[in-house]
């Protein structure tokens, strides 16, 4: 039975671009272009990560190039006067880095991303020491699971735990993540835990139960 991507190693991206605290700023930039990337993880000695620097951390420098006299009296941040006028990757990156471990849900680090409202996470060990990155495009990757993928694994984690024997088989649709079940079983009780369930397994989109109980009238009578 296929297994869902239940944690970031699952999904993050091994080979990661990185640069260290010395980097100029347009090889920042360049890096940024030639990867098609938002964020460079900042690096020292052996790759421990120290900070981040994002297309946010570099806009000052473009934003603050006119010759306004009153645009220094706008500053958000005092930060970004000084990242204005920053050239290298420990001047202009944001510290500490955010970041999360590989055995962390997707869910946490989604949690993460929307918290601290960034797209991507440097991973690393108990060190701090990277091993890769994880970005939106990454968590979104379990909602390309197959329909039958997902039905099998709700069949498996939901179904067939929780409703060993049905008074009629529980017929279980998945059409592009939806999942609809429909079925007599004996305890409605377990419905609103069977929809949590099926919610969990990663790729699903939504959830329909379509469960009730007792027997069909024409095998009643």
């Amino acid at each position: 039975m296929p297994v869902s991507p239940h944690i970031v190693s699952d999904v993050m991206t091994h080979t990661v671009v990185a640069v260290g605290r010395d980097a100029p700023f347009k090889d920042i930039v360049q890096l940024m272009q030639q990867w098609k990337v938002s964020a460079l993880p900042v690096l020292e000695g052996e790759g421990r990560v120290i900070g981040v620097v994002s297309e946010a951390d570099l806009l000052p420098k473009e934003e603050f190039r006119d010759s306004d006299p009153d645009r220094y009296t706008q500053l958000r941040r005092l930060s970004d006067l000084a990242k204005a006028g920053g050239l290298t990757a420990e001047e202009l990156m944001s510290t500490p880095a955010v970041t999360v471990h590989a055995d962390a849900t997707l869910a946490q680090a989604a949690r993460i991303m929307a918290q601290r409202k960034v797209k991507r996470l440097p991973v690393v060990n108990d060190e701090g020491m990277l091993d890769g990155v994880v970005s939106r495009a990454d968590l979104l990757k379990v909602f390309l699971r197959t329909d039958e993928d997902i039905a099998a694994e709700v069949r498996a984690e939901a179904v067939w735990s929780l409703f060993p024997a049905p008074i009629e088989p529980i017929d279980i649709e998945v059409l592009d993540g939806v999942v609809t079940l429909t079925g007599r079983i004996r305890d409605t009780s377990l419905v609103p835990v069977a929809a949590r369930l099926v919610r969990a397994v990663e790729g699903v989109v939504d959830v329909e139960c379509n469960l009730s109980s007792g027997l069909r009238r024409d095998v009643a009578q």
